[in-house]
């Protein structure tokens, strides 16, 4: 380790690199060395499609590590960057964002049904298994996922490292006007056991007419929902928001946020409607318990329960008073638990645990 500075190495996806700068910033604050890149610039190959990337990108890889010398390489998904610095001899550490094992079953059941898509697909797959087989730490981004990890590699190091937030990013931004009463919906559409859950909303659209209900998000599986639900006239579809500005503004104009999914590890926007003092309803699935308070800045609802649903959206929409106690209640909870400063110390000291870098 030179000059007594932990270096690390952050590949990043387009979707996290945002984020991954964040935790970047804040791990210097800890007098660690970071570099964060994304990962495809650098590695890259079959099944993406940017062909010409493919042997580029591999040489650019060699060259990135010679120069920066990283002690540690960290990735936050298992493609072909992950595989390249599994192939080196510095500690490899894989941030887990998502129950990977049951989402590539949902994929062959949906969308991937084609041979050539069955090959990405069983590609990807390798690429994964491959990366966490070699992986000297594993970091799951929520306990539900740490259990189901640990189960599946019951001799991997494994320990839950949470989804950090910078709270003075999200602060009340005038500019998009809704009707209200409103609900809000932030959520991506690119897993169909998340996205199917949406289609309980008709019943719901059908009980709360004066409500209007506007869903922020885009994906594959987009066209799955959309046509049922805008047959009804207090059902708004916006698509993707710009990324923060945009999702502030919705935020701050919206008077619940709900968040409607079949499955879910650690939804980022669910932190960010408590940072902006919205009440949440959430669906009782996977890590999103870990996120928030049921009955104290917000509340959880089972899937597929369309009264108990209705019910709290109702209770939210109608009792100003307990839904801005919530909000509030909500933003100190995700202050508290999710700063960068505790997510940075908690990753620090899970190095030190398993002897990761020569802490």
């Amino acid at each position: 380790m030179s000059d007594n500075k932990l270096k690390i190495l952050i590949g990043a996806s387009s979707s996290k690199i945002f984020h991954l700068n964040e935790f970047s910033q804040n791990l210097e604050k800890k007098y660690v060395k970071c570099k964060v890149v994304f990962d495809s610039d650098y590695a890259d190959g079959f099944p993406s499609r940017k062909i010409k990337s493919w042997f580029s990108s591999n040489k650019k890889f060699k060259k990135l590590i010679d120069s920066f010398e990283p002690d540690v390489i960290f990735v936050d998904r298992t493609r072909h960057f992950s595989v390249e610095a599994s192939k080196t001899d510095i500690p490899l550490i894989v941030h887990l964002r998502g129950n990977q094992w049951k989402e590539f079953g949902m994929a062959r059941e949906t969308l991937y049904k084609s041979k050539e898509k069955r090959i990405a697909l069983k590609k990807w797959e390798e690429m994964g298994e491959e990366c966490i087989q070699k992986s000297d730490l594993l970091l799951p981004i929520c306990d539900h996922l740490s259990d189901i990890t640990r189960e599946k590699y019951p001799n991997k190091a494994t320990e839950t490292l949470y989804q950090g937030i910078t709270p003075e990013n999200w602060f009340q931004e005038k500019g998009m006007e809704l009707k209200h009463p409103c609900v809000g919906i932030l959520q991506s559409a690119t897993i169909w056991e998340k996205t199917k859950e949406m289609l309980i909303l008709p019943k719901i659209l059908e009980k709360m007419p004066d409500v209007h209900f506007y869903w922020a998000g885009d994906g594959v599986y987009k066209d799955q929902v959309l046509p049922t639900l805008e047959k009804y006239e207090n059902f708004h579809w916006i698509g993707s928001l710009k990324y923060p500005n945009k999702v502030r503004e919705f935020l701050t104009e919206i008077d619940v946020y709900a968040l409607i999914s079949g499955i879910d590890m650690s939804p980022l926007t669910l932190q960010e409607a408590q940072l902006m003092e919205n009440p949440v309803v959430a669906t009782n699935v996977g890590g999103i318990p870990e996120l928030m308070r049921d009955g104290q800045t917000g509340y959880l609802v089972e899937k597929d329960d369309v009264d108990d649903l209705f019910e709290k959206l109702s209770t939210l929409i109608n009792d100003q008073e307990k839904a801005k106690e919530m909000g509030k209640e909500g933003k100190k909870f995700v202050i508290k638990n999710f700063n960068w400063d505790k997510i940075c110390s908690d990753f620090l000291n899970h190095l030190k645990k398993h002897s990761v870098g020569d802490i």
